[in-house]
């Protein structure tokens, strides 16, 4: 088989290929459009999903710039706070995870575990570990801390795994000749390295815990969750204007803060 027949092939097979991951995808989102039912949509849904807009337009003002505990800013504050603290902490449990993962540094049996052990950690989703948590120490702040801080967890370290093992070797090498030991590699060789990449992902990780966080709140884990759920129920629209567009506003001011911080340490 000359050059060109092989090019042909080559070129043949990848169409075929295309073709085929197409038509699993079109076969996978046909199947899930079966999930969409429209019969169950009544006049008062729609009426108040116009109720909702209505209370972002015009929105509880005492409530919005109220600075009482009672206030929005205040609820902000809290969710800022159970955010940051579950990602300090999370960050904190999933670096040395991190380093017991990474088949560069330690034994391939060690690294193995602690991956099998992360997926687990993984694959609890952030509600489920609310629930948990309630049960355990009540409804509150504390709660929404803890499950933010085991939702982070699993992916940092998995983040930080990729960045270790993508690490130049030969300085690993060079400390194990001259005989020292796993910390001393891990704290002169490795982590002046992976303090940029390592900081840019917590950033990271803190913008997406900053929504967990909103969100956890409705399960009674503490932040602004709670209050929105139930200006909803009692039909308060201004109230939950009021409590959307303050959450909306910090959510685009942490954003663009952490994109901003992130460039600069990537770019150093």
């Amino acid at each position: 088989m000359n050059t060109i027949e092989k090019q042909l092939y080559a070129s043949a097979s990848n169409k075929l290929y295309i073709f085929i991951v197409a038509g699993i995808v079109l076969l996978l989102f046909t199947w899930s459009l079966s999930t969409i039912d429209l019969n169950n949509m009544q006049a008062s849904g729609w009426q108040i999903a116009g109720n909702i807009l209505q209370g972002i337009v015009t929105p509880d003002l005492e409530l919005l710039l109220n600075f009482t505990s009672q206030g929005v800013l205040y609820l902000l504050i809290e969710t800022i706070a159970i955010a940051f603290l579950g990602t300090i902490i999370g960050s904190f449990l999933a670096i040395p995870l991190a380093f017991l993962s990474a088949g560069n540094v330690v034994p391939r049996p060690i690294a193995s575990f602690t991956r099998i052990l992360l997926i687990v950690i993984r694959t609890i989703p952030a509600l489920v570990y609310g629930l948990t948590f309630i049960r355990v120490t009540g409804p509150g702040p504390f709660a929404g801390v803890l499950t933010i801080s085991f939702v982070s967890i699993g992916m940092l370290a998995k983040l930080f795994v990729d960045s270790i093992e993508e690490l130049d070797t030969s300085i690993i090498e060079s400390m194990t000749s001259i005989g020292c030991s796993t910390f001393e590699k891990i704290r002169y060789g490795i982590l002046p390295q992976l303090f940029a990449l390592f900081l840019s992902t917590i950033i990271y990780r803190f913008d997406m815990n900053l929504r967990e966080a909103a969100v956890l709140g409705l399960v009674g884990a503490g932040g602004i969750g709670a209050p929105l759920i139930f200006a909803m129920n009692a039909y308060r629209w201004n109230e939950v204007g009021s409590i959307l567009i303050g959450l909306l506003i910090l959510i685009l001011v942490v954003e663009l803060s952490s994109n901003h911080i992130r460039t600069k340490l990537v770019r150093g």
